[in-house]
C-alpha cells in the first residue's frame, strides 16, 4: 500500500448548512434567531460528546488568531467574533463554527491522505443537525448556502499538501489551471488569495454542483494521486542533478535555523521547508514529523505571544529564533548526531 504521508499532510472534509427560514449571513441581525442557533448548537454539541464550547467574544483576539494558524476557524468566524461559537472535540479533529459564512460549517480533519475517513467520522454529527433542525435545503440545487460555489453538497473536501520538488520546477502556475479545468482550486495553505508558505498547498473543490458527496472526494483524490507521483518522481529528479547544492542549501538552512539571533516568519517557512525536503531526501532525520509540522503555527505570532509573557523585553523574531532553534535541535538529526 503506497505510503502518501511524505506529501500529505492532512485531509479535511467540510460542510456548510444554514437553517430554514433564517435569514443568511451576513443579512441575519435579529438577535432572537442568532440566541436561538447559538442555545441550540450548544444544547446539541453537549449531548453530542466531549466537546469544549468557546464564544469568541470571551476569547483574546491573540487566541483567537492562535485557532486560526492551526487551521481549526477561519477569517470569517473571527469578523463575526462578537457572536460566533466554536465547538471542537477533544483531540481537535471535528470543529463546529457557528455563525461564520453560513450558519453552520462542519468539518473533520484527518493527518495524511484520508479524505473518506474524515467524511465518514463528520457523518454522524451532520446526521444529528439534520434531524435536529430543519436544514436549508432545494431538490435541484441542494443544501442553500451563501456562496453559490458551495451549492450542492455543501462540501468542500481539501488535502493539505508538501511539494517543495514542484514548487522548484515552476509547476504552480500550470498545476492552478489543471485544477480549475478539473472543477478544484490549488492555493497556499489559508485558503483564498495566500502564498504557498513553506512549500504547503492545499488541493479543494469548488463547485461541482452535479457530483454527490462521494464524487467530490473522488475527483479530489485523484488530483492528489497526479500531485503526489508527479512530486516524488521530481524529487528524486532534482536530488540526482542537484545533489551537492541541496545538500549544501539543507545543512546551510540547520545551520541558520539553530543559530539566528532573529528570524522573520517568511524565512520560518522557508528553512523549515528546506529541512523537511532534506528529510524526505535522506539528507537530515526529523525523528518526529507531527510534532515538527507543528512548527509552521508555533512560529506564528499568536502563539509566540503567550511565550513572550516571562519575556517582554524581547521583540518577536527574537523569541522565534530562541523556540524555533530550541525545537529543532531536539527533533532534526544531522551528519553523525545522535
Amino acid at each position: 500500500m503506497t505510503n502518501f504521508d511524505n506529501v500529505a499532510i492532512s485531509s479535511r472534509i467540510r460542510l456548510a448548512r444554514n437553517i430554514s427560514d433564517v435569514e443568511f449571513m451576513p443579512l441575519l441581525n435579529d438577535e432572537n434567531k442568532i440566541d436561538y442557533i447559538i442555545s441550540s448548537m450548544k444544547a446539541l454539541l453537549t449531548a453530542s460528546g466531549d466537546y469544549t464550547l468557546l464564544e469568541l467574544k470571551n476569547l483574546p483576539l491573540a487566541t483567537c488568531t492562535s485557532l486560526l494558524e492551526r487551521h481549526i476557524i477561519s477569517k470569517e468566524l473571527i469578523a463575526n467574533k462578537d457572536i460566533a461559537l466554536l465547538g471542537t472535540n477533544e483531540d481537535e479533529s471535528i470543529n463546529v463554527m457557528v455563525l461564520e459564512e453560513d450558519h453552520l460549517r462542519l468539518q473533520s480533519k484527518q493527518n495524511g491522505f484520508d479524505l473518506m475517513g474524515a467524511y465518514n467520522k463528520l457523518l454522524p454529527l451532520d446526521e444529528k443537525i439534520s434531524s435536529s433542525f430543519k436544514i436549508a435545503f432545494d431538490e435541484r440545487l441542494g443544501y442553500l448556502t451563501s456562496s453559490p460555489s458551495n451549492l450542492g453538497t455543501g462540501m468542500r473536501a481539501s488535502v493539505m499538501v508538501f511539494i517543495p520538488a514542484l514548487v522548484l520546477s515552476g509547476r504552480i502556475e500550470k498545476l492552478r489551471a489543471e485544477a480549475r479545468k478539473e472543477g478544484l482550486t490549488f492555493r497556499g495553505a489559508y485558503g483564498e488569495g495566500s502564498e504557498g508558505l513553506g512549500d504547503i498547498y492545499q488541493i479543494s473543490n469548488q463547485g461541482l454542483l452535479w457530483l454527490d458527496e462521494e464524487e467530490i472526494i473522488d475527483r479530489v483524490s485523484d488530483f492528489f494521486f497526479t500531485i503526489f507521483k508527479e512530486e516524488v518522481s521530481l524529487r528524486e529528479q532534482i536530488f540526482e542533478q542537484n545533489h551537492d547544492k541541496i545538500c549544501d542549501e539543507v545543512y546551510r538552512a540547520y545551520g541558520t535555523i539553530v543559530n539566528a539571533y532573529l528570524l522573520e516568519e517568511k524565512e520560518m517557512f522557508s528553512l523549515l521547508s528546506l529541512l523537511r525536503f532534506g528529510h524526505e531526501l535522506g539528507i537530515v532525520k526529523i525523528k518526529d514529523i507531527g510534532l515538527y509540522m507543528k512548527l509552521y503555527y508555533h512560529g506564528g505570532s499568536a502563539f509566540l505571544s503567550s511565550l513572550r509573557i516571562s519575556s517582554k523585553d524581547k521583540q518577536e523574531n527574537r523569541v522565534r529564533a530562541e523556540y524555533i532553534s530550541k525545537m529543532v535541535k531536539n527533533l532534526v538529526k544531522v551528519g553523525g548526531e545522535k
